[in-house]
């Protein structure tokens, strides 16, 4: 995200675009990857800057129930007092009071708190600050924590069933989220956490100070210095479901190749599917394998199991080609049913690969990648 936002406020200070231009054409770019990724958009948009006042009105609230205080125009959380309520700061992280004061670091604003631990709702605007909004405790702006309890309590409810975010957030970004939703409600605001592990690029953490990045239209459309070709939205989704969520994934050029010759033999089974003829007898057990398919996803989204499932099929495919197993009328039927429905509806992924002259088109794209790399190699960048 900062990357992202970082090459585009860049452009558009070169485009010279007015702030609200900004806003909407980020929003645009936004929804042009989403729809290019097969993404369902979001149904609300919200934004930290629309809803001040529901955050005022949560530091307020904080601060009469005894959990916050005033220091020097700034409000914090004050974690002893959370704790001695009964509640425990730390419960999503496992981790106990003492160990986080133990390992406070000397950061900004210490000497305003009565806790080191203790996090800001609210930062006192220095003369210099830009973002700054009237408050009854000065001029400020929000802290880091409190604009998603405020915006997922308006718009989900006190409770919700599952929150999303990398493993980084998990402390102490989704730990304060936690802790200001139970103070104002008394109840769990959430049911399921879903932490996403971190995604390497080519064995390297991603970084904007070192290059080592590429932005999700880049690899769409092959311009970058770091994967060999383009590559399409679909065999991208693929590639990233072949890893668990909650597991390091390496994006590399070889690994998305090998995941495009995986996807385009999916897809030439799906796609060979509707011609298969019903036997009088099944070879293969088909509701057993509807049951490890439904089995695999209710295990925390396991998809990596779900997809050596799907090859199951792809293995039985290729056999009715050879004339070596059949299904009835009822279990194709249902076999076809299931199989798209989970590649499709649960996966996501898309056919890119469904007319008879798709072997043509491959062979150009592949001769058209040639030139192209050849021609980079040539620094010819005109014709590349």
């Amino acid at each position: 995200g900062d990357v992202a936002n970082d090459r585009f406020v860049k452009q558009s200070k070169l485009e010279k675009l007015e702030p609200m231009d900004i806003v909407q054409k980020y929003t645009v770019d936004f929804h042009k990857v989403l729809d290019n990724f097969n993404f369902l958009p979001p149904t609300i948009e919200p934004t930290a800057t629309g809803h001040i006042i529901e955050q005022i009105e949560l530091i307020e609230k904080l601060i009469q129930v005894g959990v916050a205080y005033e220091s020097k125009g700034s409000v914090y959380f004050d974690v002893f007092a959370y704790n001695e309520k009964g509640l425990n700061y730390g419960e999503l992280s496992n981790r106990n009071i003492d160990e986080l004061f133990a390992n406070t670091r000397d950061l900004d604003g210490q000497n305003e708190k009565k806790n080191p631990q203790d996090f800001a709702l609210w930062k006192n605007a220095s003369p210099a600050h830009i973002m700054r909004w009237n408050s009854p405790w000065g001029e400020g702006f929000p802290g880091w924590h409190l604009e998603c309890t405020a915006m997922s309590t308006k718009y989900l409810g006190e409770t919700f069933d599952i929150h999303g975010g990398g493993m980084d957030l998990k402390f102490p970004h989704h730990e304060c989220e936690i802790a200001q939703s139970k103070t104002c409600s008394g109840v769990t605001p959430v049911n399921y956490w879903m932490h996403t592990n971190m995604l390497l690029l080519n064995g390297q953490k991603m970084a904007k100070s070192t290059g080592n990045f590429i932005l999700p239209n880049e690899i769409l459309s092959g311009e970058n210095d770091i994967l060999p070709k383009p590559f399409s939205a679909s065999v991208v989704r693929f590639f990233n479901m072949q890893a668990n969520y909650r597991s390091i994934l390496d994006f590399s050029g070889e690994a998305l190749e090998a995941s495009e010759k995986g996807h385009a033999k999916l897809m030439e089974a799906i796609n060979f599917l509707d011609k298969i003829e019903a036997g009088n007898a099944s070879t293969f057990n088909v509701q057993s394998w509807k049951n490890e398919c439904y089995s695999a996803m209710n295990d925390d989204f396991n998809t990596p199991i779900l997809i050596s499932h799907l090859f199951e099929v792809v293995k039985v495919i290729n056999q009715i080609k050879e004339q070596k197993a059949s299904l009835t009328e009822v279990d194709l039927s249902e076999l076809k049913t299931t199989m798209k429905a989970f590649v499709f509806d649960v996966l996501g992924l898309m056919n890119e690969n469904t007319q008879d002259n798709s072997g043509k088109i491959s062979g150009v794209v592949e001769l058209l990648i040639k030139l192209r790399k050849e021609a980079r190699e040539n620094k010819d960048w005109a014709l590349s």
